[in-house]
């Protein structure tokens, strides 16, 4: 950590020439305030991390996460993986088209090569992303170094910069520790929805002490904690920050939007002119919804959601 307070690492790459080309965020993204009677009736302040308006095509936690790897990937070729709703592969094909540079997806499920795409993998296709589909149980051993070469020569990538999936390794978390940065002070509990948890590691180590981040996440299991140790552990030596997770608000697993939680989505859009991303972001509302009328904030508590997506086109 640098004498400003700030979460650094000397190898990692700075985004500078990104930001000034296609890829420029606006950033720091906006903090609001909402006035909601389910968390005020119990003294809790509601505020909005809007990093969903950072970039129109690198949508929140991908533009953190990804501008430190397209640093260090420096123009090559990008093989990244995902599953078929993969926010991930949208944002890695994206990049590549505003950049130039040529994409590779990788998604698990063999069986979805002969299925009409859907609307996320047909935006990946159009965005210029080469889409590769593995059988579920290669792609279960896809960082195992004799799986991934082979996975390099079947798309002939031998030479591409790999990024892992949900694009969270030790790049990413360094990126991600900047939204911390830049709510330091600003809340006492600091709440994001967790895919694979680099978010997560990067947010809770740039907090100030005294500061609490929270995780919902939105897959099932209890594997999380362990991985987001992990990336810590790669980016910074150590377990850093003030972290917990909540495993309760995943709705059957990723990808399930049961009726409850549509019309959850729905209430909460229309409360706050906020359109709501449904894999993550309503997961995460709604678990502080609940959280906040079982009492789990004391009074006087203020929240920050970080909002790390928008529905798609």
């Amino acid at each position: 950590m640098s004498d400003n307070g700030r979460v650094t690492s000397p190898d990692v790459p700075h985004p500078e020439a990104l930001e000034a080309s296609a890829l420029r965020p606006s950033l720091p993204s906006p903090l609001q305030e909402v006035a909601d009677e389910r968390f005020a009736r119990h003294g809790v302040r509601l505020l909005l991390k809007r990093d969903d308006l950072i970039h129109p095509d690198l949508v929140g936690n991908k533009w953190r996460k990804l501008a430190p790897n397209l640093g260090a990937a420096a123009g090559r070729d990008l093989l990244t993986f995902g599953g078929a709703y993969s926010n991930h592969l949208r944002a890695t094909a994206a990049a590549g088209r505003l950049l130039g540079t040529d994409t590779i997806g990788v998604v698990r499920g063999q069986e979805l090569a002969d299925r009409p795409l859907n609307p996320s993998l047909a935006r990946c296709a159009a965005d210029g992303m080469r889409l590769h589909f593995v059988d579920r149980s290669t792609y279960r051993h896809k960082e195992e170094p004799e799986v991934l070469a082979h996975i390099l020569r079947e798309t002939d990538a031998q030479d591409a910069y790999v990024v892992p999936e949900g694009g969270s390794n030790s790049l990413a978390v360094h990126g991600c520790a900047a939204l911390g940065e830049e709510l330091r002070g600003r809340a006492d509990v600091v709440a994001v929805a967790c895919g694979t948890g680099g978010t997560l590691a990067g947010l809770a180590a740039g907090l100030a002490p005294g500061q609490r981040a929270l995780g919902i996440p939105v897959l099932k299991g209890d594997f999380l904690a362990a991985d987001v140790e992990a990336l810590q552990r790669s980016a910074f030596g150590a377990r850093r920050g003030t972290w917990t997770l909540d495993t309760r608000f995943h709705f059957g697993g990723y990808a399930r939007v049961p009726g409850e939680l549509e019309a959850f989505a729905d209430d909460f859009g229309a409360r706050h002119g906020l359109p709501v991303e449904r894999l993550y972001v309503a997961k995460l509302l709604y678990g502080l919804v609940a959280l906040t009328e079982r009492g789990a904030f004391t009074r006087g508590t203020t929240l920050a959601a970080v909002i790390t997506g928008r529905p798609l086109p």
